[in-house]
């Protein structure tokens, strides 16, 4: 689910396609997304950076008079914002120059618009998780500033350790985040050896954030792999 706040940030589509601008706009329309603005080649696109000031932008690598690399290096120039390229261009050197050049993502045509409001959402919660002060889960809400679990009027502290592991489910949020990355998030380097310790930490952590620690809802078990964190 994306977060309410990450729904208001200024969205840039450049894509010289009616028919493409009007379906990503909806998609975004649909998931609650209010404050699109698009282009429809580089001339348009650099006015609109101008006056809109887009906060994440989304490109197409061919466009009718110039290219979507060198419109991401201009606008790059005017403002550092996350942007993915959404163009049938799918050749491995293309993408290789979009990521080299600082793209945050690189989708091919035609794509799945869950996989697109997906790919988005993930982009825009790393660039600007430290804007969100609380994050809402099922039963409770997590505040990282204040390293607590707000839960029925309480407010319960975080350990070092579970303050470290929450962190690491919530920037890879609705993703299975694997136990070796979790372990790694928490003991540094050398995190092999830490599985016990880990699933102690994540019980006490169920203890906290969860009704009911052992029907969790919000911090999920995906069995051989992992654990996922559920956020409203």
């Amino acid at each position: 689910m994306i977060l309410n706040y990450l729904k208001n940030k200024r969205i840039l589509l450049v894509d010289d396609e009616p028919q493409l601008r009007h379906m990503v706009t909806s998609i975004l329309s649909e998931e609650g997304f209010t404050n699109i603005r698009t282009a429809g080649n580089v001339r348009e696109a650099v006015t609109a950076a101008s006056e809109f000031r887009p906060e994440f932008a989304i490109l197409d690598v061919m466009l009718p008079d110039g290219d979507g690399f060198s419109l991401m290096e201009h606008l790059k120039n005017m403002g550092d914002y996350p942007i993915l390229f959404l163009t049938a261009r799918g050749e491995d050197e293309d993408k290789f120059r979009g990521f080299g050049l600082g793209a945050d993502d690189y989708m091919v045509k035609p794509f799945l618009p869950k996989e697109l409001v997906f790919r988005i959402s993930a982009i825009l919660r790393r660039t600007y998780k430290d804007e969100n002060p609380l994050v809402t889960l099922r039963h409770c809400e997590i505040d990282f500033e204040r390293a607590e679990i707000k839960k029925e009027h309480e407010c319960i502290p975080l350990t070092a350790k579970e303050y470290a592991l929450l962190l690491a489910l919530y920037r890879n949020a609705g993703r299975i985040v694997t136990i070796d990355a979790l372990c790694e998030a928490a003991w540094g380097d050398n995190p092999y050896g830490y599985e016990n310790s880990l699933m102690a930490h994540i019980r006490r952590i169920r203890e906290k954030i969860e009704k009911n620690p052992s029907k969790p809802e919000a911090l999920l078990t995906v069995k051989g792999l992992g654990y996922k964190l559920i956020v409203q």
